[in-house]
């Protein structure tokens, strides 16, 4: 059956939608949807469908648990409103209001002291000297000047810290002052191991690592980058303090083809472009500074030049870069939008407005709990155009957690209320099946029904100009393709082909003659990881494209079957696709058993 809706921007004004009667099971949903642990809360909210089902529709093709994986983090970040004036009052202001607005019980954690914490100086140990009237003690017994004062605050409001410095040997700053004179020597070059240990060792959980010195002396990022990876896994070894990498080099040497999984990392995010708007200081009174607006343009380049969906999985994620919401420009409708564009791509959650002056329409917003669970879903992918019938009008969509969940976004970029449509088989999802749609900012569900035939199973809506509806949709897979490896696997043939006694070089593993259309194509990868430690493996598809799949180990110390998804582009309408993996010997206790291929259609 056909659903035709009429979106009305007004019915969402506050961005939230929730009523006093629901608050409380809206508590249970966010506690545990987060993670897309549906069955605690099937009964309450419709867009969770239950994983049983699933398992009972496939049988042992989703016998296979989906592996845990970081989801994109969430916080907040000095420099969009504060440029390079950091300092602890600011910092302590800034946690005080996610601690106490909602933010922090959404699931907000990082406070990041971006560029301007420190100004370059070092002790003849080449140890960083911060300045002790900017990060002075805080409680008694503390000393001005550590910055471990910051730190332990943090800390103390159930949040986390995050630091910022540059892969080359001076910062963002040194190059591009915003505001006062340039700060020499704010990167870390020639200082890799010592910094990253300090950071650790001081408390950090976060850093986040620009790229002007880098660029300033063309540096080579992929291997600049990797070396800091590789000094913060040293760190972290060290210390036994996990350290989040936000790499910062802005999209200009590709990235996303890189750094997923760089120096073994278990997560990290790359930012896919340059700033969305310079720094506005609302206090600021030169012409500079009051002249800086947001505009939904802005944020609409910021989205596309961030969606590499092939590189986004099992930990990694592109970075749409800090978000403008509440900021100079924008409006209740363009935050909405804004909000609806960063969920639908799994991004980043790093707030760049001032915390203190956002009033309840912008709290919501950022604090919707179906919003930010699609954004934390436990699959952590990318959404895909799946349609754009004409110039500004689009159809962006992708998998959730859990059998037939999807989450769409009717994206109207006009000027003028426009129809929009999404059919299911667009999807995936089978159109004769049931199929609920939801309203995820306002929580209401618009319709649900079975399709007489393919071409009434679909969803229309009316979307205002310059607005979009995120929704989010339940129905039933379409029938997928499983494969079994071409290849054999050391666990149930001994060694593969290429290693040898000693475990050294590389096996292979391969499928061959896949069906799938030259259009967006989900895998589903099942593997046993029998070790207490997750995998990386290289993943190549037809001989071409290369991306590093992490495989964490499953529950038991890795004894059960798991699966990671990935988005992947196949070459067309044959069977001569191919996926192979490269394995190093060395993960003896490793097997991928078989691959779930679930095309979309166009």
């Amino acid at each position: 059956m056909m659903f035709t809706s009429l979106g009305k921007s007004a019915a969402r004004k506050d961005g939230s939608g929730l009523s006093r009667k629901n608050a409380a099971w809206e508590n249970v949903v966010w506690k545990n949807a987060v993670r897309c642990a549906c069955v605690a809360i099937l009964a309450m909210m419709p867009f969770c469908a239950a994983q049983t089902a699933y398992s009972q529709q496939h049988g042992s093709a989703q016998s296979a648990a989906t592996a845990s994986i970081a989801p994109p983090p969430m916080g907040w970040g000095s420099w969009n409103s504060f440029s390079n004036t950091i300092d602890s009052r600011i910092a302590m202001a800034q946690a005080k209001a996610m601690a106490t607005s909602g933010m922090r019980d959404a699931g907000y954690r990082y406070v990041l002291l971006d560029e301007g914490w420190w100004r370059g100086a070092r002790d003849k140990n080449g140890e960083i000297v911060v300045d002790p009237h900017q990060w002075p003690a805080i409680q008694p017994g503390e000393k001005d000047g550590d910055i471990r004062n910051i730190v332990r605050y943090l800390h103390s409001l159930g949040l986390k810290a995050a630091i910022y410095t540059d892969a080359g040997p001076f910062g963002c700053g040194t190059e591009y002052p915003d505001i006062g004179p340039s700060l020499p020597n704010t990167g870390s070059l020639g200082h890799y191991d010592q910094d990253f240990l300090d950071f650790a060792r001081w408390g950090f959980d976060y850093v986040k690592v620009d790229w002007c010195g880098g660029e300033k002396l063309h540096l080579d990022p992929a291997f600049q980058y990797g070396q800091i990876a590789r000094a913060i896994a040293r760190a972290v070894a060290i210390t036994h303090h996990p350290l989040y990498f936000s790499l910062c080099e802005w999209g200009r040497q590709s990235p996303w083809t890189w750094a997923p999984g760089l120096g073994g990392l278990p997560s990290d995010i790359w930012r896919s472009g340059g700033d969305i708007i310079a720094p506005i200081l609302l206090d600021a009174t030169d012409a500079k500074h009051m002249s800086r607006v947001v505009t939904l343009k802005n944020v609409f380049a910021s989205f596309d030049n961030g969606i590499h969906p092939e590189a986004q999985h099992t930990g990694y994620y592109n970075d749409l870069d800090m978000m403008v919401i509440g900021m100079r420009g924008m409006s209740d409708v363009y935050d909405r939008v804004h909000m609806g564009l960063w969920a639908i791509s799994s991004a980043p959650l790093i707030v760049g407005a001032d915390l203190t002056r956002l009033n309840a329409a912008q709290i919501a917003v950022l604090t919707n709990r179906e919003v930010l669970a699609v954004d934390q879903d436990a699959l952590g992918l990318q959404a895909v155009m799946v349609s754009e019938p004409s110039p500004g009008l689009q159809v962006w969509a992708k998998p959730l957690a859990g059998h037939g969940r999807r989450a769409v976004l009717l994206l109207n970029r006009t000027g003028a209320a426009q129809p929009l449509t999404v059919h299911w088989a667009s999807l995936g999802l089978d159109p004769a099946a049931a199929t609920t749609v939801r309203d995820l900012w306002t929580h209401k569900t618009l319709g649900a029904s079975t399709a007489k035939d393919a071409s009434t199973a679909k969803f229309e809506a009316t979307v205002p100009a310059q607005d979009a509806l995120l929704l989010g949709v339940s129905g039933a897979d379409a029938e997928s393709a499983i494969y079994k490896p071409s290849s054999s696997n050391p666990l149930e043939q001994g060694n593969a082909l290429g290693c040898s006694a000693a475990s050294e070089g590389d096996r292979f593993v391969s499928f061959a003659a896949i069906q799938a259309a030259a259009n967006p194509t989900y895998l589903r990868i099942r593997y046993s990881n029998r070790g207490n430690a997750a995998r990386m493996v290289e993943m190549r598809v037809n001989h071409q494209s290369t991306t590093l799949v992490q495989l964490p180990p499953g529950s038991a110390h890795g004894s059960a079957q798991s699966a990671v998804s990935v988005e992947v582009n196949f070459d067309g309408n044959d069977n001569r696709n191919a996926i192979e993996f490269r394995i190093p010997c060395s993960a003896s206790n490793l097997a991928i058993t078989s691959i779930e291929v679930s095309p979309w259609s166009k």
